[in-house]
């Protein structure tokens, strides 16, 4: 090994020193920018030694670890040939494959093989300029005989100072709910079966230096871009070395490489920074606006009115022309129908799969709604969820072999419905042309894609377990109608937030967050969405006074002060709300419009305070010329007072003047004196925002207080 054997991709600061010659590559480090000069020496700085009772070397802890090689954690690779053979395989460098490495653009493209397993593997690392580095591993079968593919996930080592990791759980109507863990000894594993990304089972996780926060410590973010089924793993061994290992999770027997065939593991995502949660933040977000494949990302953001909880399945013409002259009114931007209008659908019990206008409810189809609704200068959008298929209707009945389920066993329904094949040819090419016949004939700009149930003994028209393919297939499926249809825009929605991944983001340009609109719960299904998700991509909806999900009540202040800092929307029944109502709800459309540039364009942060009953978060302009802060009372807290809100991340050394924006009808809460600058305003310096801080009034539980700062 000689320090030739060093790759080095550096953008910003940030850089990642891979080590090609240990066959698969070995990440050796990632983190804080170095540069050429700090490669001199590294090979021997970084030489490990050998403990008594331990093997006479030490296997690299590689992009695809080896128990070939002697690592005794969870090997990278695991699988087989018919004969049990090749399950234990040993890559080195392929002579005859160049590293590829673009060092300029960081991009470093390496080949190993085991000719004895009759393997080959293909590692690539990208380093983009947002900061996000992006990991994919390809292993093919070069030999002449069918190998089985159990299991191949990419492997990053940690840093010993990364202690403390932070994950997500959570339910549908309760997305991204934060856990916290120190990292002790053995290994940490989360795995998901359920089909899509998952409520519950998050494919990301953050790992940092011990209590690390919104704006402090270093921390190591990752995600896997894949909507189907994952795991993760964080172990530490015995030798004191750490890694973290993400990848598809595959169902016994789910992927059998022909000769010549190969698999390519999801992208795993991953950002570092040494300011906190908000830098890898920063990181992700501007890897995905840096996306050019995504429609309508380039002009603001339509604010929607959605039917769904104003209506439900109860749709009627009149009902539903009289919503749309209201959400005109109040400067709603597009209408979404949601579900009920297509054949049979009175119910959630019957209809999926016969994807076309029900003739008894809309005798003459969707046009006069379609008409009124572009009359008024609104969009009009429409929900499907092809995915599905009810044992009630017409195409189960014509074709039950069509579902995603096990010969010989009853299948297990989830909300009255079934998965449809979607990798069958035959089950693809009908979904298609009727949803391509849906956009043809109808002037439709946009689409909310439903999927409502977990897969459960899913197995191919081949009997072979179908996950991965049928993830696969969806993906074609998507690409394929937005190549038929390029201004379509598509929302990506399962349960509300069950498929929330940077894969399903390739064709999609909204997720829906969570079918909870309480504001209360918001506040930290948002947060957790939006340390991956930038703001125009979350889903975020005003809805009625009384949640749905929840029946809590809120002010409409709260209500939309929670939802502007998202894609914003509305989800209520406003033939329904008073004359006051509408007239606050236009002139929080309004600000919300004359913010949309900076809340949509800017960086989204969150900031560390010590009292648990406030969330401060807000976004600041890239030229730190502006910025909108929301302080939100989430409970009653033990002081009457908290302690001053300190901003960081403001320019330092200009002068920023902070203003107080109301919120129609806030009841901000009992108080004998307001702050002194709270009701003209103040100027003060960025540094001293951050280092001393402004008082806060006092708050209401369940209220939201809203801040602008200028720099003058």
């Amino acid at each position: 090994m000689s320090a030739t054997d060093f790759r080095l991709l550096t953008t910003g600061s940030v850089s990642v020193v891979a080590d090609v010659a240990t066959g698969v590559p070995t990440i050796v480090h990632w983190g804080p920018a170095l540069d050429a000069a700090d490669l001199i020496g590294l090979e021997s700085a970084l030489s490990r030694g050998v403990p008594n009772g331990e093997l006479d070397t030490v296997a690299p802890l590689a992009i695809v670890p080896e128990h070939g090689s002697g690592f005794f954690g969870r090997a990278g690779l695991q699988g087989h040939r018919a004969d049990g053979g090749a399950w234990a395989p040993r890559f080195t460098p392929d002579a005859s494959t160049d590293v590829a490495a673009d060092l300029a653009r960081s991009f470093l493209s390496t080949t190993a093989i085991d000719e004895t397993a009759g393997l080959a593997m293909t590692t690539e690392l990208r380093l983009h300029e947002s900061g996000v580095l992006d990991i994919e591993a390809i292993v093919r079968n070069i030999s002449d005989a069918s190998y089985q593919l159990d299991a191949l996930t990419v492997t990053v080592p940690l840093p010993g100072r990364a202690d403390e990791m932070l994950g997500f759980a959570g339910r549908w109507s309760n997305e991204f709910q934060p856990y916290r863990q120190r990292l002790g000894g053995g290994m940490f594993s989360s795995e998901n079966r359920k089909g899509r990304t998952s409520h519950d089972r998050v494919p990301a996780v953050f790992v940092g230096t011990p209590g690390f926060s919104e704006g402090g410590g270093e921390v190591w973010g990752f995600h896997l871009g894949w909507s189907g089924n994952t795991q993760r793993h964080i172990e530490l061994l015995a030798d004191g070395r750490r890694y973290l290992q993400m990848g598809e999770l595959l169902h016994p027997g789910e992927i059998e490489l022909a000769p010549g065939a190969s698999y390519t593991t999801p992208t795993l995502h991953a950002a570092y920074s040494k300011s906190g949660l908000n830098g890898t933040s920063h990181a992700f977000h501007g890897y995905l606006r840096s996306r050019d494949n995504l429609p309508g990302l380039d002009r603001p953001r339509p604010i929607l009115l959605n039917t769904w909880e104003a209506v439900y399945f109860d749709h009627d013409l009149d009902t539903l022309k009289g919503l749309a002259d209201r959400a005109a009114q109040v400067g709603v931007e597009r209408y979404v129908l949601d579900d009920g209008w297509f054949h049979g659908r009175r119910n959630d019990q019957a209809g999926l799969g016969d994807w076309w206008v029900d003739e008894t409810v809309w005798p003459d189809g969707l046009e006069p709604l379609i008409t009124h609704v572009r009359g008024l200068g609104l969009e009009f959008g429409i929900w499907v969820e092809p995915e599905m298929v009810n044992p009630d209707s017409e195409l189960y009945r014509n074709h039950p072999e069509w579902a995603l389920t096990t010969d010989g066993y009853e299948a297990t329904l989830g909300r009255h419905q079934l998965v449809l094949d979607v990798a069958n040819p035959e089950v693809f090419d009908y979904l298609l042309d009727k949803l391509n016949r849906l956009l043809a004939d109808h002037d439709v700009g946009y689409v909310k894609w439903d999927m409502n149930r977990d897969l459960v003994q899913s197995s191919g028209a081949d009997g072979r377990a179908g996950v991965h393919h049928q993830t696969a297939a969806v993906y074609r499926l998507f690409a394929e109608l937005s190549a038929r249809h390029p201004d379509v825009e598509i929302e990506s929605c399962s349960s509300g937030g069950a498929r929330a991944d940077f894969k399903v983001l390739e064709n999609t340009c909204r997720i829906w967050t969570s079918d909870c609109n309480d504001a209360l719960e918001r506040h930290m299904i948002q947060r957790g969405f939006a340390l991956l998700f930038p703001p125009e991509i979350m889903g975020a909806h005003i809805g009625p006074t009384r949640s749905h999900t929840t029946n809590r009540q809120h002010d409409l202040s709260f209500r939309a002060g929670t939802a502007m800092f998202g894609h914003l929307g509305i989800e209520w029944n406003l033939l329904s709300a008073s004359e006051r109502d509408l007239t606050v709800l236009a002139e929080v459309i309004a600000l919300h419009k004359r913010l949309r540039p900076l809340l949509h364009g800017g960086r989204a942060v969150g900031f560390d305070h010590p009292d648990a009953s406030l969330r401060i978060h807000g976004v600041i302009s890239d030229d730190l010329s502006t910025a909108v802060v929301a302080v939100a009372k989430l409970s009653a807290g033990a002081s009457g007072l908290p302690t001053p809100m300190r901003l960081t991340g403001l320019d330092e050394t200009a002068r920023y003047r902070i203003e107080y924006v109301p919120l129609p009808d806030t009841n901000m809460g009992p108080h004998r004196q307001l702050p002194g600058w709270f009701e003209a305003g103040v100027e003060t310096t960025g540094r001293a925002l951050a280092t001393v801080g402004i008082e806060l009034p006092a708050q209401h539980a369940e209220t939201l207080l809203l801040f602008e700062l200028t720099r003058v």
